[in-house]
């Protein structure tokens, strides 16, 4: 006899459109359809339900960052926007550059984490492609084009001969492609400036010619259209980019200071022009404590918070009709999840049962209300709708506010080599 289900999703409006049921069994979608007796059942009349995201680009921080984030603030903060699985990058403080550091990180993350999650793995030189290949790296970046925050640049030949290295592994590169032109960095219109949209779609034009192996490329954060438009792989745009403009933030607030720039009204409109071309929305959540962001600007880390805020601010977009929810889920979810390799979350009997449930009402977003260690958002006022539960594999793991913190699942890239260690 076939075991009641744990969870029913009952009156679940789909997509298209349909109303119907969602039966959950063993972290697995069981069926759609009609319910049947369940553990638990969720009335889900009056609410949108999607397929819980994948941040494809966080910096969780933790070690000597955790000031600014550690896995669990980090990993609450993204279940409680509705996001499930996230993606570290290796520019930690050691860098993720050998399978020693590397599996620090994934135990660090097994330890405290409250999402599901994956890790990539860092890219220099000397970076040991193979070892970190088989040590469960799910990608190989970001590979850094242009100087960041904790981020070693590669210069054209170098990166010719890692994207040949990752493309004989089979794996994915993902890129952070910048020009940065030599000048005093004193406030948002000459950093803007001197990491121009020209020079930006110059990267990726030079990055794409040094691909002479074919390597599989995916290109971070990009926040110009005309970038986009000589992009050749798969493109990713943050929310900042699309949020935020100059004009919306003053000349010299550094708490806006990030990189690629947060760019002039115009470019941030064509942005949105460029939306069917987005391939997905990624936070590049970077925490840094309100201290450090309100040092001079030329001092000022780049970077901002945002994995609890990416969902919800595309959501109220999607209330007032701008976008639309299967061309969401798409960017936040099937998207995401396709590029790193692992099994989609939806509706389908055998999809991952991770969801988030959304009411019909916009709030306005409060720091004090986020759960990010770093205590502050440049989104502080926009409208957003913010998930009132999330699923992951099948349990309840946020609710009205609270947390139920259960064992996240890692998920290592396709050249992982269990050990006995």
């Amino acid at each position: 006899m076939e075991r009641r289900p744990a969870l029913v999703l009952a009156n679940v409006q789909l997509p298209k459109g349909r109303r119907a049921d969602v039966t959950i069994r063993d972290g697995r979608v069981a069926h759609t359809g009609a319910g049947a007796a369940a553990d638990r059942v969720i009335d889900c009349t009056g609410l949108f339900v999607l397929p819980a995201a994948v941040d494809v680009h966080v910096h969780m921080r933790g070690g000597s960052q955790s000031a600014k984030e550690d896995w669990t603030t980090g990993s609450m903060s993204a279940l409680a926007g509705g996001v499930t699985v996230v993606v570290d990058q290796p520019n930690t403080v050691p860098p993720l550059t050998t399978p020693d550091a590397f599996l620090a990180r994934v135990r660090e993350a097994q330890a405290h984490s409250f999402c599901s999650f994956a890790i990539n793995s860092g890219v220099t030189p000397d970076t040991p492609f193979e070892a970190m290949w088989a040590a469960g790296a799910v990608a190989f970046g970001e590979t850094f084009f242009a100087p960041s925050s904790y981020g070693e640049a590669l210069g054209t030949p170098e990166l010719s001969r890692v994207l040949g290295r990752i493309r004989a592994l089979g794996g994915l590169a993902t890129i952070h492609a910048e020009g940065v032109a030599p000048g005093q960095d004193i406030d948002l219109a000459t950093h803007d400036a001197l990491r121009s949209p020209e020079r930006e779609r110059e990267a990726v034009c030079a990055v794409q010619a040094c691909n002479t192996s074919s390597c599989r490329i995916h290109f971070c954060h990009m926040s110009t259209a005309r970038a986009i438009d000589a992009a050749q792989g798969t493109v990713e745009v943050t929310p900042h980019h699309l949020f935020l403009s100059r004009e919306k933030t003053g000349a010299a607030d550094s708490r806006f200071k990030v990189n690629p720039p947060v760019r002039s009204e115009r470019e941030r409109k064509d942005l949105w022009a460029h939306w069917d071309r987005i391939d997905m929305i990624a936070s590049d959540h970077a925490p840094h404590t309100k201290a450090e962001k309100s040092h001079p600007f030329e001092k000022a880390p780049s970077g901002v918070p945002g994995v609890e805020t990416m969902v919800p601010l595309l959501m109220a977009e999607v209330l007032d009709r701008r976008i639309t929810l299967p061309d969401l889920i798409r960017k936040t979810a099937t998207a995401p999840a396709a590029l790193i390799g692992i099994p989609p979350a939806g509706f389908a009997p055998g999809d991952r049962a991770d969801f988030a449930l959304y009411p019909h009402a916009a709030v306005t977003v409060e720091p004090e209300l986020l759960h990010s260690r770093c205590g502050w958002t440049p989104f502080e006022g926009h409208r957003a709708i913010f998930p009132r539960t999330v699923i992951r594999g099948g349990a309840v793991v946020y609710d009205h506010g609270e947390f139920c913190r259960r064992e996240p699942v890692w998920f290592a890239g396709r050249g992982y080599t269990p050990t006995d260690a």
